[in-house]
């Protein structure tokens, strides 16, 4: 696992750290999911989730920890839950920091299903995020459906938005919609000061991107930006 930092900009304070999947020798998450199919994505997700969690309480994680879950390998969330609830007692990690974010490049066709486990995780304390958002294959449907905590919106959205009316129509509509379900909003892949100040006025609060901070290799990444604290 590297960690990468989701940083609040109004408090100057470490909202989260995401917990990307690397190699041994840190290779890329892309070579790793290459490896990933029908037959082992249950247990890799497992001890995806089990990894993070072990790492975040070695490193002293002090905020959110955010695990990226692959709802194609939950077949039943209160069975397959209790991985994760049982290594998040074994390494003293409180459930209520942990966030959940569900990949949405990850095409999942019953929402049926994607609803209850998102509802089973927030029963039980967790948050829950929609990763990638704008980039995959539900968009505004998906969250009409299956309101989660936060949404985080897709890099590809962000890119140049400053320099950009459509994304940043898109954007802005995307922030009023979660404002009026009470979900926040994360921009990330947020590399400029341009992108950021855009992204600032719409009134979004949390970021995260090479701007701040590169995912660090088993370690907190130290941020590029002065004046942030350890944690929210």
């Amino acid at each position: 696992m590297a960690f990468q930092p989701i940083v609040n900009t109004t408090t100057h304070e470490i909202f989260a750290q995401e917990a990307l999947v690397r190699g041994l020798q840190n290779e890329p998450a892309g070579q790793i999911f290459e490896h990933v199919n029908e037959a082992n994505r249950y247990r890799f997700d497992q001890a995806c989730r089990v990894k993070a969690i072990e790492i975040a309480s070695e490193l002293g994680v002090p905020c959110f920890l955010s695990i990226n879950f692959m709802p194609n390998a939950v077949y039943r969330p209160e069975l397959c839950i209790r991985t994760t609830l049982e290594a998040a007692e074994r390494f003293g990690f409180p459930i209520e920091r942990i966030i959940f974010e569900i990949t949405e490049g990850e095409k999942v066709d019953d929402h049926a299903h994607l609803r209850e486990i998102v509802q089973h995780y927030q029963q039980r304390g967790f948050l829950t995020a929609i990763d990638d958002f704008g980039a995959g294959y539900s968009g505004l449907n998906l969250l009409a459906e299956i309101q989660t905590d936060l949404v985080k919106l897709d890099m590809a959205l962000i890119r140049n938005i400053d320099q950009d009316k459509g994304r940043r129509a898109i954007a802005r509509g995307i922030i009023q919609v979660c404002n009026e379900l009470d979900v926040r909003v994360i921009a990330e892949g947020i590399e400029t000061r341009e992108e950021l100040e855009t992204l600032q006025g719409f009134g979004v609060e949390l970021f995260q991107g090479y701007y701040f901070a590169k995912p660090a290799f088993r370690a907190l990444a130290s941020l590029s930006q002065p004046g942030f604290g350890a944690a929210t």
